[in-house]
C-alpha cells in the first residue's frame, strides 16, 4: 500500500478540471489522479501535462455509472487506504440556444450535476483520511437561482436543518414540475443549471454538518465553490477567466492546511466565503 497522500479530480480531461489537476501537480505533495469518463481523452490529457514536466496519474471515472465510482473507490482503498483530497468538478450545462425541451434539460442536468455528484460523495467520503479536503464545484448561478426562487423555497434551501432526503425530494420535485410544465408556477426559476447547482451548494452544507456530527476530531473540511466565469467549452470563449484562473479557488480549498478549521460548509468565491 502506498503511503503517499492522494487527490482525485472528477471530469478533469479539459477545462477547469484539467487546470485543477495541473495546479495540484505543482502544489500537492502526493499522487494526483486526473479522472475522465473517456479513457482515451483522459490519457491524452495526462500526456499533455506530462509534457509540461508534471506527473498526474489517470483513473477512469464515469460519475453517472455507480459501478465506475465503486471501482475507483475500491482502487483507492486498496492502494492508498483512503483519500486525502476530492474535487467534484464534473458537470454539464446546456447552451442558451439549445433547443432540447426544458424538461429534458432539467432531467439530464440534475442527473449529472446533483445526483451523480451525490453518488460520488456517498462512495468516496467514507474514505476520507484525517485532515481530508472536499471541494464541490458549484456556481454563482446557484446564488442567482436561489434569489429567483419563491420565498418558501428560499427558506427551505437556506435552512440549517434541511436533511439530505428533503433536499433530494426538492430536486426531484423541480424535475417533475418541469415535466408537468408548472415549475414557474411552483416557485422555481427558469434555469436547470442554476437549480442543479443550488442542490450542490445545499448538499455541501448538509455534508459539512454531518461531518461535524460524526468526525469532528478528524479536521475534515468540505466546501462548495464558484470558480468564476471561465473560458471553457461550457461557458464559451467570451468568459473573463482562463481555466488556470478558474482553478484558483477550488485549489485553495483543496489545499487548506492541516489544523485549519474554516472555511467549512461554506460557499466560496474568489477565495472568500459568500453569503448563502
Amino acid at each position: 500500500m502506498s503511503s503517499n497522500p492522494v487527490a482525485v479530480v472528477t471530469g478533469a480531461n479539459k477545462g477547469i478540471g484539467f487546470a485543477i489537476v495541473r495546479a495540484l501537480c505543482k502544489q500537492f505533495s502526493g499522487d494526483v489522479y486526473l479522472t475522465a469518463r473517456d479513457t482515451d481523452r483522459g490519457k491524452a490529457a495526462v500526456a499533455e501535462l506530462q509534457a509540461e514536466g508534471l506527473k498526474p496519474l489517470f483513473h477512469q471515472l464515469d460519475i453517472g455509472d455507480l459501478q465506475s465510482i465503486r471501482t475507483l473507490r475500491d482502487f483507492l482503498k486498496e492502494k492508498y487506504g483512503g483519500l486525502d483530497v476530492l474535487v467534484n468538478n464534473a458537470g454539464i450545462a446546456f447552451k442558451v440556444a439549445d433547443t432540447t425541451p426544458f424538461a429534458t434539460q432539467a432531467e439530464v442536468t440534475m442527473k449529472t450535476n446533483f445526483v451523480a455528484l451525490r453518488d460520488v460523495c456517498r462512495e468516496l467520503l467514507p474514505l476520507l483520511k484525517p485532515n481530508g479536503r472536499v471541494v464541490n464545484v458549484s456556481s454563482v448561478m446557484s446564488v442567482r437561482a436561489l434569489s429567483r426562487c419563491s420565498q418558501d423555497l428560499q427558506q427551505k434551501f437556506r435552512s440549517d436543518t434541511i436533511t439530505e432526503e428533503e433536499l433530494v425530494k426538492l430536486m426531484e420535485k423541480f424535475v417533475d414540475d418541469t415535466k408537468k410544465g408548472v415549475h414557474e408556477k411552483e416557485g422555481w426559476p427558469n434555469t436547470a443549471y442554476g437549480v442543479s447547482k443550488i442542490g450542490v451548494t445545499v448538499l455541501s452544507r448538509i455534508q459539512a454538518r454531518l461531518l461535524n456530527e460524526t468526525r469532528k476530531a478528524d479536521g475534515i473540511l468540505l466546501n462548495a465553490c464558484c470558480p468564476g466565469w471561465v473560458r471553457t467549452d461550457m461557458a464559451g470563449p467570451n468568459a473573463s477567466k482562463t481555466p488556470d484562473e478558474g482553478a484558483e479557488t477550488p485549489v485553495y480549498l483543496a489545499l487548506l492546511p492541516p489544523g485549519a478549521d474554516s472555511p467549512h460548509g461554506q460557499f466560496v468565491s474568489e477565495k472568500k466565503v459568500q453569503p448563502w
